[in-house]
């Protein structure tokens, strides 16, 4: 049997999932947690096979809690179910060590292959999620630098108010913001957001 944790905050989400897996016959809950907090503890004690991450929770990121499983144990299995399918949210979840990335648009199947995959040391990247990575294949990457500025930029603040913000000079920030029109091959303000939100390189917080 394959031992799973979840991991969301949503209710919804987690009997959904918890329903899902009890049909399959290879698979069964070991742990459900809505915080990421609940979560190492809940790894540390059931010690599971595979662990079903969302990128948005509560106290942290699901790219920190990966991190910390990982952390914990070299050998943890993971894989992120989110609705963000941006190149740069399937990027960093990679590099921060997860072994699948599926979104929650996409049917269940999806998953469950991906669970399989996992569990046997594979890695799962659906089709039409990994075109997204060959798309922006070799593209320069923005900074964290630089995705401050745009995170700024996108909540409508002027160079001026960025430079503050940052502690800055102005000038630096008119810097910054030419590079990432550059690397995002647009020409203005909105533009930029628009594609660094698109992508996953920033997002909103609600």
């Amino acid at each position: 049997m394959i031992r799973i944790l979840c991991v969301d905050d949503h209710p919804v989400v987690l009997d959904g999932l918890s329903a899902i897996i009890a049909m399959q016959s290879d698979m069964e809950i070991a742990a459900t947690a809505a915080t990421g907090k609940t979560a190492l503890k809940a790894f540390r004690q059931f010690k599971p096979d595979v662990t079903i991450v969302d990128l948005r929770l509560p106290d942290m990121s699901g790219l920190d809690l990966i991190k910390a499983l990982r952390e914990m144990d070299a050998r943890a299995k993971t894989i992120v179910l989110s609705s963000y399918e941006g190149d740069a949210d399937i990027q960093r979840a990679l590099d921060a060590g997860a072994q699948g990335y599926v979104a929650k648009g996409l049917v269940r199947d999806e998953l469950l292959n991906a669970v399989r995959t996992v569990a046997k040391g594979g890695k799962h990247i659906p089709g039409a999620i990994a075109q997204r990575l060959v798309d922006h294949f070799g593209d320069d990457a923005i900074s964290d630098r630089e995705a401050q500025v745009l995170r700024l930029v996108a909540a409508g603040q002027r160079n001026k108010e960025i430079a503050a913000e940052l502690s800055i000079a102005e000038d630096t920030v008119k810097m910054h913001v030419r590079n990432i029109f550059s690397k995002l091959n647009v020409t203005d303000r909105t533009e930029a957001v628009t594609v660094a939100l698109r992508r996953g390189i920033i997002h909103l917080e609600p």
